[in-house]
């Protein structure tokens, strides 16, 4: 969970909070008018911990939820036996209605129906034990249906919407693969073929300079640990069954399109290591499709932006990739801070061994860093 997660939870749970605590306000000033506020204690009491229990849901959602209804029911129990306000009442419904609407949207079918089904007996059961006496309580039994089908409701909408981010975030990561394994896939077969193309000279070379051989099998021995290096990272991935070329990208590239978002977006100011720098077009790719990414990002959610700073830098630890923004924070960032674009980045680097954090600056502006790692020098 992020830093923005983090906020936006305790946001909710600060509202639920004021909410619990006018809705029991309420309940308890209309009881002190009415039948008095003796009679408000026990089943406000139960109110009072039901509503703690929808405030902490999020660490245990199915035991709060089994706990709330457990309450719920002996509160209904007492008030039938001692003669008490009707129950539940507005204040344990609406918590109710948090605990069994967050049940529904992120536990399994089978306890999320459960907990359903629970509150619509209990719901019924002490809707047929008041009718006898139903002492006016009409407005009750409303606000209870109401709190079950909007609890039911939201519940599994959020959850289809859970699932369908979930499924095209799998789908993202898994074209992002597929992409990998067709370029991984060249990669491989580039070496094999010089491995062949120098195997087959090295014969001929044999039968008139036999000196020369040992130059030839070098070159060999070189080509093939770099196509052992790539197959590693083909290993686990599904390979598309049709041949798309991959996109070849480097350093030089990225003047390109730095230039190009530069024309219609904050200046660009870029620095990428010497020319002489050689890495696997896996990781050149990977490098201008962080780029490429961060700066949609840019363009789309800062254009605000007063300026982006794209640093490519190169040590014997790895390759590191950062772009920062100076753009000041608003909703709109915030509310994309979790897109699918960068999902099929972060698939990407992971994919090759390496790492990426994407997040607000402490002061103004988001950073996006990829590191690549390597391996005595090379990248792995």
């Amino acid at each position: 969970m992020n830093i923005w997660d983090r906020r936006l939870g305790t946001v909710t749970t600060a509202g639920l909070a004021v909410l619990f605590l006018a809705v029991i306000g309420t309940q308890f000033v209309a009881f002190a008018q009415t039948w008095g506020a003796r009679y408000w204690l026990a089943g406000g009491g139960a109110a009072v911990v039901v509503c703690a229990l929808a405030l902490v849901r999020r660490r245990q959602r199915a035991l709060t939820a089994v706990a709330g209804l457990v309450i719920a029911g002996l509160a209904v129990a007492a008030a039938r036996v001692f003669h008490l306000p009707t129950e539940p009442g507005p204040a344990m419904a609406l918590a109710l209605a948090v605990l069994v609407g967050s049940a529904v949207r992120t536990l399994p079918p089978v306890p999320a129906g459960g907990l359903a089904t629970g509150w619509l007996v209990l719901f019924c059961g002490a809707f047929l034990a008041a009718r006898p006496h139903p002492s006016g309580a009409t407005g009750v039994w409303v606000i209870n249906a109401a709190a079950w089908l909007g609890a039911v409701g939201v519940g599994l909408a959020l959850r289809l919407l859970d699932e369908r981010a979930a499924a095209t975030g799998e789908k993202v990561r898994r074209d992002e693969r597929l992409e990998l394994a067709r370029e991984l896939h060249d990669v491989v077969a580039h070496h094999i073929t010089g491995m062949l193309i120098q195997a087959q000279a090295a014969q001929l070379v044999a039968r008139k300079n036999p000196e020369q051989v040992a130059e030839s099998l070098t070159g060999i021995e070189a080509a093939g640990a770099e196509a052992l290096r790539a197959m590693r990272r083909v290993v686990g991935l599904l390979r598309d069954t049709e041949d798309a070329p991959p996109a070849s990208a480097g350093p030089e590239q990225l003047d390109v399109l730095v230039e190009r978002f530069s024309r219609q977006g904050p200046p660009v100011r870029l620095r990428v290591p010497d020319e002489s720098a050689a890495w696997p077009p896996e990781v050149t790719n990977t490098v201008y499709r962080v780029v490429r990414e961060a700066l949609t990002n840019v363009a789309r959610h800062a254009p605000h932006a007063h300026s982006v700073a794209v640093t490519v830098d190169q040590d014997p630890s790895g390759v590191r990739v950062e772009v920062i923004d100076d753009a000041q924070p608003g909703p709109t960032r915030v509310a994309n801070r979790g897109g699918y674009g960068l999902i099929g980045m972060r698939e990407r680097v992971e994919t090759l061994g390496g790492t990426l954090h994407a997040g607000p600056l402490p002061d103004a502006g988001w950073s996006v860093l990829a590191t690549l790692p390597t391996q005595d020098g090379r990248p792995r």
